[in-house]
């Protein structure tokens, strides 16, 4: 494995003592639609208040997203997506913290680019016709996602033989393609997709399996829990009430070896990590 994850103006160490404590991505959705808290960040001065106020928690990456991805959700045009995503990006430049675009078009991934993102995150693993070649040529980090399906089908009856296995294999498929493109691996990290594709048995096995998943792709996993239906699936909560149960699967994917942490609750979670980070260091 690389000693760095490097993305854009940032590089994040994989290694050492440093990485031991996980890159924090505080969730940006400027969408109306989003299921945890669609339409509250809209507007570009929420959307740049609330993103300051992440970076004051201790984020070390902010994730902007103009489409929701929740299951059952219809895909949003291009035209309104970069009206959604663009001025945010422009305006979040002036601020020191690493910027991720979430997004599966790969129009809006050279026009993110062109404006100076750190990290394109493609729940559909850069599949989409001509996504490769719209990410291959900058130094911007990129995050493969598996996820089975589309958004509007994934969670009408995922199956699966081996799911940890069948997600290697997809995720090992898609590394492949991009290095074979000529993508540094330095610049890659894999996710797991939970809550894309998967039952709540499914997703769990991920989670323990986190460590298999870095260990045979030999890149850093991304993990994003926060707020989902796995969580609330275990606690019995309702989105709005899942803070506690998403600081757990945090730990956990932690714990289990995920490099990176994609949340809502950017505070709630560095004060967990910090918790967790003294009592587990040498």
């Amino acid at each position: 494995m690389s000693k760095n994850l490097h993305c854009g103006r940032f590089s994040f160490p994989l290694d050492g003592p440093d990485a031991r404590f996980p890159v924090v991505m505080g969730i940006l959705n400027v969408t109306p639609d989003s299921f945890s808290d669609g339409g509250r960040y809209q507007g570009l001065e929420f959307a740049m208040s609330h993103a300051e106020e992440m970076i004051r928690d201790g984020a070390t990456m902010i994730d902007i997203g103009g489409e929701s991805t929740r299951p059952g959700s219809p895909s949003v045009p291009l035209g309104e997506e970069l009206r959604r995503v663009m001025p945010a990006l422009y305006a979040l430049k002036t601020l020191d913290v690493a910027l991720s675009v979430d997004t599966c078009k790969p129009e809006v991934m050279r026009e993110a680019l062109v404006a100076g993102a750190d990290m394109i995150n493609d729940i559909n693993g850069f599949r989409a016709p001509g996504a490769l070649e719209a990410v291959q040529d900058g130094d911007c980090g990129l995050c493969i996602m598996h996820m089975q399906a589309t958004p509007q089908t994934m969670q009408q009856a995922p199956q699966y033989a081996d799911v940890v296995g069948e997600v290697i294999a997809f995720l090992r498929e898609r590394v492949n393609a991009m290095t074979a493109a000529g993508i540094a691996r330095d610049r890659l990290c894999v996710d797991p997709g939970f809550g894309f594709g998967k039952t709540v048995e499914h997703n769990y096995a991920l989670l323990r399996q986190l460590g298999r998943i870095r260990d045979e792709l030999e890149l850093p996993v991304l993990a994003g829990m926060s707020r989902k239906s796995m969580v609330g699936a275990v606690t019995g909560r309702p989105v709005e009430q899942r803070v506690a149960g998403s600081i757990g699967a945090a730990l956990a994917a932690v714990a289990h070896g995920a490099r990176i942490v994609r949340v809502h609750d950017v505070a709630d979670t560095v004060d967990a990590l910090k918790v967790w980070h003294a009592a587990t260091i040498d």
